[in-house]
């Protein structure tokens, strides 16, 4: 059986952002090759990998897909196997998505079942989004799985509880920036300027109208503004404003309704403040949607074992996951790792002893889904 706290560790040390998992994609081609057989065959697509297990006597082929990119993060852990890259950290738990697929991986090559597996090593979940470019692949194509699932960790959760529901699971998402320019000058004559740090502070107070006014109030919908710079001396009218932040809506045609709302307030912003505004939307994802009935099956399959399921709550984080479960039968859940720290945290630190019941729970569930 595979080191799985070492690859961890390993993996651990070496993030890389969205379409640069070079040094990840290495390593784990070095891992696979340990176990390849002529039953194992195996295509890159950009930084990721697709590895197709044959069946003995396959009717379908069942995909899981484990995300590799890390995030834009200093990490602050003081663990001895820290990030060696500088500015950058696995802080959403994807070194232990890709060890666990590693596990199953193995396990699948070990102990072969009637149908076909295929394990997908994708690149670019948290942007610019790797499935969406990755399903209209050839390599995918050649190996389209009949139905697929995921996990992700979840810090608020014991080690040893697995969590899912039916229907949704995480919103549509879409990142937002907005870029202001006006004139800007000395702040004694302010009436020579037009000052951009006044309209971007104006939009963000407007905008928080669009959901309380806009959206179906029996609707989930978020819009934020998380950054904001203007200016670069005190004593001058900024001449421009960038507003970064994120939509998140329960239903697919909300977030439209936003975009819409958001396109015409920046049209009358322009005129108000005598200005331009630019808009770009970023990384869009589709919503987590899971199939009820492989739910209700996986959660019985989960009962049956040492492991402890329970119903997990719709959240508004966003997975490009979403797109793959818009044309393809599947799920996602929770995989409890018992961290102090939060998704995203600079100090997020998993419990490693998830991640054998996380190669349980996969494994449980190619099997499930072969029946």
């Amino acid at each position: 059986m595979l080191e799985l706290k070492e690859i961890r560790r390993d993996l651990h040390q070496i993030p890389e952002l969205g379409f640069q998992e070079i040094k990840t994609q290495q390593y784990l081609l070095e891992k696979i090759k340990d176990f390849q057989t002529d039953r194992v065959s195996i295509q890159l697509w950009k930084t990721g990998i697709l590895v197709f297990v044959a069946g003995l006597a396959p009717e379908k082929t069942i995909g899981f897909r484990a995300d590799m990119d890390g995030l834009p993060i200093m990490e602050k852990t003081n663990l001895a196997f820290s990030s060696l890259h500088q500015g950058k950290m696995h802080a959403c738990g994807h070194d232990f998505h890709m060890t666990i697929g590693l596990g199953a991986l193995q396990h699948m090559i070990e102990n072969p079942i009637k149908d076909n597996c295929l394990f997908i090593f994708q690149p670019a979940e948290e942007g610019p989004g790797g499935a969406l470019p990755l399903m209209q692949s050839e390599q995918f194509n050649d190996w389209r799985p009949d139905v697929i699932f995921a996990l992700h960790i979840a810090p608020e959760l014991p080690v040893g509880t697995v969590s899912s529901k039916p229907g949704l699971l995480f919103a549509n998402t879409s990142e937002l920036y907005l870029d202001f320019t006006g004139k800007g000058g000395h702040a004694a004559y302010p009436h020579l300027t037009r000052d951009m740090a006044v309209a971007a502070s104006s939009f963000i107070v407007q905008m928080q109208q669009i959901v309380s006014r806009n959206i179906n109030p029996l609707e989930g919908a978020v819009v934020t503004i998380g950054k904001m710079e203007s200016g670069f001396v005190q004593n001058a009218i900024a001449e421009t404003a960038r507003l970064e932040g994120t939509i998140r809506t329960e239903h697919p045609n909300a977030i439209q309704t936003v975009k819409n709302r958001l396109e015409k307030m920046a049209k009358g912003f322009e005129m108000a403040y005598d200005c331009s505004i630019t808009l770009d939307y970023g990384a869009n994802y589709y919503q987590v949607y899971n199939d009820h009935q492989l739910v209700e099956r996986f959660s019985e399959i989960i009962q049956a074992t040492d492991l402890n399921y329970i119903q997990a709550d719709a959240a508004m984080t966003g997975e490009d996951f979403g797109y793959m479960l818009k044309d393809i039968p599947g799920f996602m859940f929770w995989l409890g790792v018992d961290s102090e720290y939060g998704l995203h945290h600079a100090q997020l630190n998993p419990d490693e002893d998830a991640l054998l019941v996380g190669v349980e729970a996969v494994t449980k569930t190619i099997k499930m889904l072969s029946l």
